[in-house]
């Protein structure tokens, strides 16, 4: 089984990943979170795909189009080359609107010479459970599924339509093209009109690639990054996926498999508060509408996550069908720590909402919306900090009372006592001052371990856990702290491996976890830079940055001994604390440090453009 070697191609209603031979082994359709019609990457035989085999073939490599999220595969045969131009549509209409249909294009173009071609195209619809028919029509191919749930798809293309289904050589000495479709086209499509479409999504990226911050380091990461998580955004609500998969292991051969094709309000939060930081404020927008969203009444409590549209019971339930990737089971749609309770999911929250009311202008009703929720959030922390939970990483079986979830009550206090100084609400700020302080004082007291010289992860316990290293990013403790610094080297100490971090060391439900979780070493590494150890930093973060697959996206977990990407994939969680390091690290340029990071870029860059370019 590959590692992860995918690109992902999406336009904000739903996403494909497209291994680097050209092979599309992931599509939900109409949207993330539907049903898969194309899953080989959880089921090599059953799943599905939409490959694309080239005769006499001699080399391939595979990047993006500069700062778009148009993925282009290069063939080089015997006897010419093509490049398939992978795209998900997404411009803006003749009207004004954004137009992102469910479509996936593929534009043959070809480079030189001939090419002979053959079309693997084996849809296996609702999770390849039902039967999948294909059938020839006039103008399109019909992929249809037979049983008692119906759906369909459409394939349009200018390729002999009876030799794409029936896998025959074809040859290409001209441009051509591919168009898979949710629903039928009320328009002729043709090269020309796919062309257009191309020409217009090119467009779209690099506007919105452009309005991102820049920095002097580390430029194309960010914005890679950046683009990756736009594409995990949903257009219809403004919720903020964590993964665009589903069951793609922690561990191979273990059972840590989660659907992810969810919005977590944390994990989302994050998203937001950097890409807020990066200039994009409509995302944030969008985002907090659909906070709004899901509290409709007052007396409604926030879960930890919701479906993309606000679904909130998310069943969870196992397709035994699959086999799972690299036999990895179960396969799970759903997920069930939708009904955990976490404390720690509102300070981030307030964090954007803080951060939307401090930087931007808003409407009377949109503010008065958000101080409702505001208000609601700091009923729930004040009722709640005091009372164990299971934490930023779910433990499924046991409540504790994290250190984490205390300071993310502690920054939920903090910032609704900064909103209402900007609200000017004399009544709350004195209310939730008196909190915040109340809070702050219980994890000095209690998450203070003085045998360790560290905090800890849990009040009565001497583990060690890598979300504290946030303690400094949230506003907690000053990196000056020496409290902050002792816990950022007992942390480094006692969770790393081979250069990457565990997120803890104790045993939880499924055992003692057996890779790194990517976010953990990026939070390290900024922590690292904050207390001043700034060239170690800088080195491990280029070292990390070689971690990602050959073209920089990353996954949930490595592995500790083959830096294998593992988990679902691409994630938010890490793509966001890439950037947010890329950040940190870029932050300080005097002399002997900006001299030793341009060296290491300089390396880097090489890397990097060695493995994008199949070199």
């Amino acid at each position: 089984m590959n590692n992860l070697h995918y690109g992902v191609i999406g336009n904000c209603k739903s996403a494909a990943l497209i291994l680097k031979n050209g092979s599309i082994d992931w599509f939900c359709v109409p949207k993330f979170d539907s049903p898969s019609m194309f899953a080989r990457i959880l089921d090599e035989k059953k799943g599905g795909s939409w490959g694309i085999d080239v005769k006499d073939l001699k080399t391939t490599s595979q990047r993006y189009e500069f700062r778009t999220n148009i993925l282009i595969t290069t063939f080089v045969s015997e006897t010419g080359v093509i490049e398939i131009h992978d795209f998900m549509p997404r411009y803006l209409s003749e009207s004004g609107e954004i137009y992102n249909p469910c479509d996936i294009v593929r534009y043959i173009r070809l480079v030189s010479g001939v090419c002979s071609i053959r079309v693997n195209f084996d849809p296996r619809m609702e999770y390849a459970h039902p039967q999948t028919h294909v059938d020839v029509r006039t103008d399109y191919i019909k992929a249809f599924t037979i049983g008692k749930e119906y759906e369909s798809v459409y394939l349009y293309t200018d390729l002999p339509k009876q030799d794409v289904v029936n896998g025959n050589w074809i040859d290409i000495n001209e441009d051509r093209f591919m168009l898979l479709c949710y629903n039928q086209k009320l328009l002729r499509q043709d090269i020309q009109r796919t062309n257009l479409k191309l020409q217009r999504t090119k467009v779209y990226w690099l506007n919105w690639a452009e309005r991102t911050t820049r920095y002097k380091f580390f430029t194309e990461e960010i914005i890679r990054s950046a683009l990756v998580l736009k594409m995990l955004s949903y257009d219809k609500t403004g919720a903020i996926l964590a993964a665009l998969t589903t069951s793609l292991p922690e561990t191979v051969g273990e059972e840590r498999n989660w659907d992810y094709r969810f919005c977590w309000i944390r994990d989302a939060s994050m998203v937001i508060r950097i890409m807020s930081q990066l200039g994009h404020v409509k995302m944030a927008q969008k985002y907090l509408r659909y906070i709004i969203g899901l509290l409709p009444e007052k007396g409604h409590k926030m879960q930890i996550m919701y479906g993309i549209d606000g679904e909130r019971k998310l069943t969870e339930k196992t397709l035994s069908h699959l086999s799972g990737y690299a036999n990895s089971r179960p396969v799970r749609v759903g997920n069930a720590a939708y009904h955990q309770k976490q404390n720690d999911i509102y300070g981030i929250l307030m964090d954007v909402i803080h951060q939307h009311f401090k930087l931007y202008t808003t409407t009377l009703e949109f503010g008065e919306d958000l101080w409702t929720v505001v208000r609601s959030i700091m009923r729930t922390v004040s009722k709640n900090w005091q009372k164990p939970d299971r934490g930023i990483w779910e433990l499924r079986n046991e409540n504790r009372h994290f250190v984490f979830s205390k300071v993310l009550c502690w920054m939920a206090a903090d910032r609704g006592v900064k909103i209402a100084e900007i609200l000017n609400q004399p009544r709350y700020i004195e209310r939730w001052t008196l909190l915040r302080e109340e809070i702050r004082n219980d994890i000095l007291r209690n998450g203070w371990s003085e045998s360790r010289q560290s905090f800890t992860q849990a009040y009565g316990f001497e583990d060690m856990d890598a979300s504290l290293l946030l303690m400094e990013t949230y506003g907690f403790l000053p990196a000056s702290d020496e409290r902050f610094r002792k816990t950022v080297e007992a942390i480094a100490e006692d969770l790393s491996n081979n250069g990457l971090l565990y997120r803890y060391k104790n045993k939880d439900d499924f055992g003692l976890p057996q890779s790194a979780f990517t976010i953990c070493t990026f939070w390290l590494i900024n922590a690292l830079f904050k207390i001043g150890k700034h060239d170690d930093a800088r080195r491990r973060f280029v070292q990390l940055l070689k971690s990602g697959n050959h073209l920089g996206l990353f996954s949930e977990d490595l592995d500790f001994k083959t830096r294998r990407l593992l988990g679902n994939f691409p994630q938010a969680y890490s793509h966001l604390a890439l950037i947010e390091t890329a950040v940190t690290v870029s932050g300080i340029e005097m002399g002997e440090d900006e001299k030793i990071l341009s060296s290491l870029m300089s390396d880097e860059t090489t890397s990097l453009s060695h493995a994008q370019t199949g070199v």
